[in-house]
């Protein structure tokens, strides 16, 4: 039975002595056409399965003349592919001088080595370990843990305390050097993530300093490639590398050289797993998410004491004095003598009212933070069918401007997003959009979600669960906002303005940049 993530090989027959080539097709590819090995001839093909559970092949014999026989289908099973063989979460108590192991050998832990450090949010990591730098800032399991001859790929999650040097995650000693390195370089424009094995070298990325990544080198023997992923995705392309046995030690935070080791890592380190076999890119994804964490939700049904509570016991968004919560009088059939007032909530029993002059709904502290992946939701319609200026409906401000404002601008018929570079005054600023019309107060109004991936450097606006190809954009740096979360304003030139005419409900923030599939379901108060 074949291993997902191993590649197998096929053979292909016929009878016939015209034969040439053999066609042939997996249900979830590859289509290709492979020579036979000479007339007549037999030929084999290799696969290499990207899931677990039933598989078919389709293969069909070609003759000199281009004709293809009826094909013959061969079904099989593939299974699961297999665990690491080596993991340290690197999650150990205070003060420990071993690290244990998930599978593989446990490890021995430098002086340089402190446990407890903060993990990278909505991993399933709780901690993990603060290297200094120095010469005792490492962790060897003492003895080889890669046959580098073979398939095999690295991984961590990592957060560079400096990005002005070369540094390792993770390396292998081989008898002048070390077999390969994973980590970070420098180089003339900006420092890169890197991946050398056998002659080659794979870059790409953009480490920053205080910044968690996940990073994973891979080198397939089939292919003869060694490939980068940096938070999931491939960066460049495979490098050719020329693969040799070695039998040094395994390395955590350092790589060894000519005068002993060097290119220490400082910062953190944590879920460091090595494999025996390729990681497919499902897999990498998988290993690289961080789910995104709910930190406030606001229904907009009720307000206490002139704010609208958190669902969560989280900090309340106090009212302005043009803000109200609307509850339209709904009649039970049963109440003869009720009558129904007001216009339907937009969703639940109530939802916020803003005038457009001074109304407005904000928390004291910031929501969300601006300088990591958040992603921050809401319900909103339009008071007016011709709306006369921008209005908006969600920011966060800093000291002069704010860090993201979602905003209606009738001059054009869109929702824009609008993130400036910097907290200054004359700061640029990137502006991505989806065109709508305005809902003139009627309808259930339109669902208008941010969400920045701090990881992939973009961010993008969604309306109703759906983009434009405008709406998305690069960002290659934010900055932490500290004001609060404002609903239904912006900070402007000359103060707060903007203001929404209009109804907002549901607004949701989160730590985390919400999956694309699961965007529409938001509206609905569906956790993640």
């Amino acid at each position: 039975m074949l291993t997902s993530t191993d590649y197998g090989k096929f053979a292909a027959d016929s009878p016939s002595d015209d034969v040439v080539a053999y066609r042939y097709e997996f249900l979830d590819g590859p289509y290709p056409t492979v020579n036979a090995d000479g007339l007549g001839g037999p030929a084999s093909f290799t696969y290499l399965p990207l899931s677990a559970g039933p598989k078919s092949v389709a293969v069909s014999a070609v003759d000199r003349s281009g004709r293809r026989s009826m094909p013959t289908t061969y079904e099989f099973m593939v299974k699961a592919g297999r665990s690491p063989i080596a993991q340290w979460n690197l999650a150990d108590p205070a003060g420990s001088r071993t690290a244990a192991a998930v599978t593989g050998p446990g490890a021995r832990v430098g002086t340089g080595v402190a446990f407890g450090a903060p993990a990278p949010q909505g991993t399933a990591l709780t901690t993990t370990a603060s290297f200094d730098g120095g010469g005792h800032g490492f962790v060897t399991p003492d003895t080889k843990i890669v046959d580098t001859s073979k398939t095999f790929a690295v991984s961590a999650w990592v957060r560079p305390g400096r990005t002005d040097r070369a540094m390792t995650v993770a390396s292998q000693d081989a008898a002048d050097g070390r077999a390969f390195t994973l980590g970070l370089r420098t180089t003339a424009e900006a420092p890169v993530w890197s991946f050398d094995f056998g002659g080659a070298r794979a870059t790409g990325g953009a480490p920053e300093t205080g910044e968690w990544a996940h990073v994973l080198g891979l080198y397939d023997a089939e292919t003869g490639l060694a490939t980068l992923y940096v938070n999931g995705r491939a960066v460049g392309d495979g490098q050719r590398a020329e693969a040799s046995a070695t039998s040094g030690n395994f390395q955590i935070g350092r790589a060894r050289g000519k005068d002993g080791y060097r290119d220490r890592w400082q910062g953190e380190i944590g879920g460091v797993r090595v494999h025996d076999r390729v990681v497919v890119p499902t897999e990498v994804t998988e290993l690289a998410a961080r789910k995104a964490a709910e930190r406030g939700h606001w229904a907009l049904e009720n307000a206490v004491d002139g704010g609208s509570p958190e669902l969560h016991g989280g900090e309340s968004l106090t009212l302005g004095e043009g803000a109200s919560i609307h509850r339209p009088v709904t009649c039970g059939p049963d109440d003869p003598f009720c009558e129904e007032a007001g216009s339907p909530a937009l969703q639940g029993a109530g939802h916020l009212e803003l005038d457009g002059r001074n109304g407005y709904a904000a928390t004291d502290r910031p929501a969300v933070d601006t300088d990591d992946s958040f992603t921050v939701s809401a319900t909103v319609r339009l008071a007016d069918s011709a709306p006369d200026r921008p209005m908006t409906v969600l920011s966060q401000a800093g000291e002069h401007r704010d860090a993201f404002k979602v905003r209606y601008d009738p001059s054009v018929s869109q929702w824009q997003l609008v993130m400036p570079d910097a907290d200054t005054p004359e700061a640029g600023e990137t502006v991505v959009a989806v065109s709508s019309a305005p809902d003139g107060g009627i309808g259930s109004g339109s669902e208008v979600t941010v969400v920045y991936d701090d990881a992939a450097d973009q961010i993008t606006l969604y309306v109703d669960g759906g983009r434009d190809p405008e709406s998305r954009a690069n960002l290659s740096k934010s900055w932490k906002s500290t004001g609060g979360l404002q609903v239904g304003r912006a900070r402007t030139a000359d103060g707060w303005g903007e203001y929404l005419h209009g109804a907002v409900d549901e607004v949701r923030v989160f730590s985390g940049a919400v999956e694309e599939s699961r965007i529409g379901s938001l509206r609905w108060g569906i956790d993640q």
